[in-house]
């Protein structure tokens, strides 16, 4: 099973990932993103469609380990459209292939419901497990541990490391130097088992895993509460950033006040 969210909550019980798709190879469907990439269509929409169709979760490709999917269920979409648009190459203009991988803007406002029509509710309910999971769940982290470094503050100590420590204590009920092999363990190997030699992916994975251990180890209200201050936070960075316009709408901008009501899933 796989964990989202819907306009009532967070985590949400949902289908598997590709759960009932009869998805084509991964060659045709680069076929079809060619042939109509800035001549049938826009090229980003083009390229949604073939995210919408895309069947691997990851492959190494050009020298690197690409990871779309990470822990199964929750899909790096930014990642994979970085891949793919590596294949049609003359049909992204420079200036808005810079602007969708470092910013997450897209050439034309698309709201979230096209976005869900153009990927598919798969992958949708995916790209909301990798928002929720990995993007928020950073965001969460950040501002625990700024809270407990100006708690720290007030109370004249130092900053150090047992701050990062102590987020993750609050968060998980556990450090990070505990939590870390626990996950290697669970992996099975997957990541190797040396806490200093994970990749970005790796902690991606990790993140999610947290994220899902949250989930289980928390009051839904909680949850709920320690999300909001997620978003919250991220909404603050976006507007530092100047990126709140539209073209973010593959973040989404869910009603924050709807995130008491909360699901939990098991």
């Amino acid at each position: 099973m796989t964990f989202t969210v819907d306009d009532t909550g967070v985590a949400v019980l949902a289908p598997v990932y590709g759960e009932g798709e009869g998805l084509p190879a991964y060659e045709p469907v680069i076929e079809r993103l060619r042939s109509r990439a800035g001549i049938a269509e826009p090229w980003h929409i083009a390229l949604l469609d073939a995210i919408g169709r895309w069947s691997l979760p990851h492959e190494q490709l050009w020298g690197r380990d690409w990871r779309y999917v990470i822990g199964g269920e929750a899909l790096d979409w930014l990642t994979l459209a970085h891949r793919l648009c590596l294949s049609i190459p003359d049909a992204v203009p420079p200036e808005e292939l810079e602007a969708l991988l470092f910013y997450g803007h897209l050439p034309e406002d698309i709201g979230p419901e096209r976005f869900r029509q153009l990927i598919g509710p798969y992958r949708y309910t995916a790209h909301l497990n990798f928002w929720y999971g990995v993007v928020v769940e950073e965001a969460l982290q950040l501002v625990t541990e700024d809270s407990i470094r100006k708690s720290r503050l007030v109370r004249c100590y130092g900053d150090s490391d047992d701050v990062v420590e102590d987020a993750y204590r609050h968060l998980y009920g556990e450090t990070r130097a505990n939590l870390v092999p626990e996950f290697l363990a669970d992996a099975g190997g997957t990541w190797g088992y040396d806490p200093e030699d994970l990749s970005l992916a790796a902690w991606q994975e990790f993140t999610y895993w947290l994220f899902k251990r949250r989930i289980r180890k928390w009051h839904p209200a909680r949850v709920a509460s320690d999300t909001r201050r997620g978003l919250e936070r991220l909404r603050e960075l976006r507007d530092d950033e100047n990126a709140a316009d539209p073209g973010h709408l593959i973040i989404g901008n869910p009603d924050l006040l709807a995130l008491p009501k909360t699901k939990q899933g098991r």
